[in-house]
């Protein structure tokens, strides 16, 4: 029997009055490989810095039985020391650690952990930073590895590689599944179709005590109705006519009885709710913005150098109208610089001149607006507002969210905001680099709806194999300065 190496128990965590996580028990045991999974702010990196000691509980208690390093995607890497062959491996520059972008910080802290052995891992979204190299060296580094590992992950592909089980926090609560992340997506598709079977049965059962309750009233009511057309002539046989409403008295309090009785059964009846079911969204474009070159976006001998460094050489492409164009390549392959050189329409591109392009970049975004969300899209929208209060709602805007000033959202909500916006704004191309950076699953999937349903042409920078996969009509890539399709 594997052996425990930590344990939750009656665990309360207040932030503000509000309750950020309550957990009856958890358990992890030696060689659990667990995915933690949830919303933005459900309590996944609080529940990794309670794991570690680094926040205490307001009730309840952590008991460690082993030593676990931790990785943090928001801490500046220390001066620790680390094995020169995996500086190597990663690319890791030898340089002064205030000159690392965020990409090589992450890669200088993972070779810091992979340095030594750790009974117990635990990691804080490890891959917001790496290319597809980076998150396939990591993925090979824990394939084997011999202890515990817990990881906080928007990455879908990394958790079907690496872990076995998932927890999902909402809400504070956190629940359990067996397998790995399509494991959990099959689970939790499941729950729908048994949640969507038990609210049929209930409607089925509710209408039908209902109809048996009327039936019951109208068959009262027909009773009190013959009582009430006597007329003097029955005066005459009085003993037969204080029988007769006698007896029709008594029945008629009966049937009312029995009409009651059904009532309350109607009452007791658990009610079950119907899933929540992900609608549709279609963008679509006002004919003043439609393209009709068939390839709007085209180059033709590029070359491409980000100062002395050759990116491009004499490359060509044609990307299609109404698609979506995915490009991946290694970090420093170029692929944000050639964005840059199709927005600015550059030398070697051809580009639609009715062309209108919305622009997502790897940045933090921070508002100077007073409005609130809500407002500050019905500006920059055209869109009704209940069109516009569904995309909200898909990114997770919903409520008192709307009512936020907008200079006052967090990163996080920034950044779904302007996705939003992008697609409910004025345009007919959209180009986003690295648009799933930062989002929770929920934000990423709903991000993969709207691309489903938007009528314009899409280019967009990504590492993320799950999205690629799920939105792309074609993907490029970058290797040895030239721009080649895969399919």
């Amino acid at each position: 029997m594997e052996k425990v190496c930590l344990e939750i128990e009656n665990i309360e965590v207040s932030y503000l009055d509000r309750v950020v996580l309550d957990v009856p028990r958890l358990a992890v045991h030696q060689f659990d490989r667990i995915g933690v999974v949830g919303k933005n702010g459900s309590g996944k990196s609080t529940l990794l810095k309670l794991m570690n000691g680094q926040i205490e509980p307001d009730q309840g208690h952590v008991k460690r039985f082993i030593d676990f390093a931790y990785f943090d995607q928001l801490s500046y890497p220390l001066e620790t020391d680390v094995d020169y062959k995996l500086l190597g491996e990663l690319d890791i520059p030898q340089t002064e650690l205030q000159n690392y972008s965020g990409g090589e910080q992450t890669r200088l802290k993972l070779a810091q952990i992979f340095s030594h052995y750790h009974e117990g891992l635990l990691f804080d979204e490890p891959t917001t930073h790496l290319d597809q190299e980076g998150v396939q060296f990591f993925i090979d580094q824990l394939t084997y590895y011999y202890g515990a590992l817990i990881i906080v992950s928007h990455d879908r592909h990394l958790l079907d590689q690496l872990v076995t089980k998932i927890w999902e926090v909402d809400e504070g609560k956190v629940t359990e599944y067996t397998g790995n992340y399509t494991d959990y997506v099959e689970q939790k598709e499941l729950q729908k179709q048994q949640q969507q079977e038990q609210h049929e049965k209930y409607l089925k059962e509710k209408d039908r005590l209902i109809k048996a309750a009327n039936d019951k009233k109208k068959k009262a009511e027909k009773v009190t109705k013959a009582n009430g057309q006597r007329t003097k002539k029955d005066v005459n046989a009085k003993a037969n006519l204080m029988f007769m409403t006698k007896s029709k008295d008594t029945s008629q309090k009966s049937i009312q009885r029995a009409a009651k009785a059904i009532e309350q059964r109607i009452d007791q009846l658990e009610e079950v709710d119907a899933p929540v079911a992900e609608k549709k969204i279609r963008f679509h474009q006002p004919n003043a913005l439609k393209l009709h070159n068939q390839f709007p976006i085209m180059a033709d001998r590029l070359t491409l150098k980000a100062g002395e460094k050759n990116l491009l050489n004499e490359s060509s492409f044609q990307f299609p109208l109404g698609k979506t164009i995915a490009i991946t390549g290694s970090n420093g392959s170029g692929k944000t610089t050639l964005i840059h050189h199709i927005i600015e329409n550059g030398e070697g591109i051809t580009l639609s001149p009715k062309a209108v392009i919305g622009y997502y970049g790897q940045m933090d975004y921070q508002f100077t607006e007073e409005q609130s969300a809500l407002e500050y899209m019905k500006d920059q929208s055209d869109y009704e507002e209940v069109k516009i209060r569904a995309v909200l709602n898909s990114m997770s805007f919903a409520g008192n969210d709307l009512k936020k000033k907008v200079n006052e959202l967090s990163g996080g909500e920034a950044i779904r905001l302007v996705l939003s916006q992008l697609f409910l704004g004025r345009y007919n191309v959209l180009i986003l680099d690295e648009p799933t950076n930062f989002l929770d699953v929920v934000s990423t999937e709903a991000l993969e709806r709207f691309l489903e349903g938007y009528e314009g042409t899409v280019i967009l920078v990504s590492h993320d194999h799950t999205f690629v996969r799920n939105v792309a009509d074609e993907v490029y890539s970058i290797e040895n300065e030239t721009i080649i399709k895969e399919y």
